[in-house]
């Protein structure tokens, strides 16, 4: 027997959410598949806040910085990043979820979700032409940071458990990664 899965447009998916259809489930649209999202864990939930708030204090109103909101991809991806340090458009958002040319960059804290993370997402997100892609690893407690996207793949990749990055879109600003990290 062959088994067909049903791939979804971004279309079809946006149809469905603002029909309710996911109400009660928290789900993202990778690659055209539904995929659940697992609940968020004590550590992941607090770092993430941290992290957001500290990304919020440094960089002002330079950016937006959404927390666990959609991005819009054009592979019929919608995932929902920890992090989404993206353009301050305010009021556009309204009518569409950042696109890749309003992101700066994008934060995942991972612990049960890591491969995910390092794998699946990575690859959408270079697809995508996201410039800056973050993985905190919580269980290892260091920063994974992808960049340079070409022919769908991050040509650039770096491990950091402390002192200081700047992220590519504010070469200015030094990000102290004993604020960001897990100690």
């Amino acid at each position: 027997m062959t088994v067909t899965t049903y791939r979804w447009t971004l279309e079809r998916y946006h149809h469905a959410v603002d029909a309710g259809v996911f109400d009660d489930q928290p789900v993202e649209l990778l690659r055209g598949e539904i995929v659940v999202m697992p609940p968020e864990g004590e550590p992941h939930a607090y770092y993430n806040t941290c992290g957001a708030d500290y990304l919020r204090r440094l960089l002002g109103a330079r950016v937006q910085i959404r927390d666990a909101k959609p991005i819009t991809l054009p592979n019929n991806s919608e995932p929902e990043p920890d992090i989404a340090v993206v353009k301050p458009l305010n009021r556009v958002y309204l009518q569409h979820h950042p696109y890749p040319e309003d992101i700066f960059w994008l934060v995942e804290y991972s612990n049960s979700s890591l491969k995910k993370d390092l794998d699946l997402k990575q690859a959408i997100y270079a697809e995508a032409g996201i410039q800056e892609y973050w993985v905190v690893n919580l269980q290892q407690r260091r920063l994974i940071v992808f960049r340079d996207p070409r022919l769908a793949v991050y040509q650039t990749e770096q491990i950091f458990s402390s002192g200081t990055i700047s992220p590519a879109a504010f070469p200015e600003v030094a990000i102290a990664l004993n604020q960001f990290l897990p100690a």
